[in-house]
């Protein structure tokens, strides 16, 4: 395991490998950011978004909490998505969640874990939301299900908030996106749910739940 002094030596030798190799990227870097992309992740430290999809620093605006959620109370999150909206004018926002994702499991199976059960309250909203479907599967997809159906939820939660109905009606081109990682493979998967105006949000939504029923049954 690394010490703190570790962690420091490493960060050392990675910025004089980059200047070594990529003369002048510091510098580059201190310009203002440009991201095309945002990024909604869950705290997980096995889901990095730039190593994920190949982006470098300054290239994609990251917001990250326990099993990827975003709801109409948080500040935090909406903040972030109108900062990475209305002022670095991304054009793309992701939503992925991962499977075996903590927070997923213990909304599943309705464990406790202390102050958090408060935030996975969400998660099992959801769960209960979609409970015919997925007692209709076998108990080993259930997991991977909910992960999924939480994804596709939180899409929605981003497209309704006031940051994504003003810019829409701005005309402003911007697309969410529900995605979900696999920590055993390594692969991106694209939950069909894809979103870049509000007419679209309900045909778009009732698709990618019946892919979630596909893939799952």
């Amino acid at each position: 395991m690394s010490s703190l002094q570790d962690l420091f030596t490493h960060n050392r030798a990675w910025a004089a490998q980059m200047e070594r190799e990529r003369p002048g990227f510091f510098t580059a870097l201190t310009k203002q950011q440009k991201p095309k992309f945002m990024w909604i992740g869950c705290s997980d430290s096995r889901v990095p978004a730039n190593q994920i999809t190949g982006l470098e620093p300054g290239e994609v605006f990251v917001h990250r909490n326990v099993a990827n959620i975003v709801v109409h109370s948080d500040l935090n999150a909406l903040s972030a998505i109108q900062f990475a909206v209305e002022m670095l004018k991304v054009e793309h926002i992701m939503v992925v969640g991962h499977y075996g994702c903590g927070g997923v499991m213990a909304a599943l199976h309705g464990e406790r874990i202390g102050l958090a059960d408060n935030w996975i309250r969400h998660i099992q909203d959801v769960r209960d939301r979609h409970r015919g479907l997925l007692e209709n599967m076998a108990p080993d997809k259930r997991a991977d299900a909910l992960v999924d159906l939480n994804v596709i939820e939180q899409v929605v939660n981003v497209c309704v908030s006031t940051v994504m109905v003003d810019a829409w009606a701005k005309g402003q081109k911007v697309s969410i996106h529900g995605w979900a990682f696999g920590v055993h493979d390594g692969l991106l998967q694209d939950l069909q749910m894809s979103v870049a105006s509000t007419d679209s949000i309900e045909p778009l939504y009732r698709a990618a739940i019946q892919g979630v029923i596909a893939a799952r049954t």
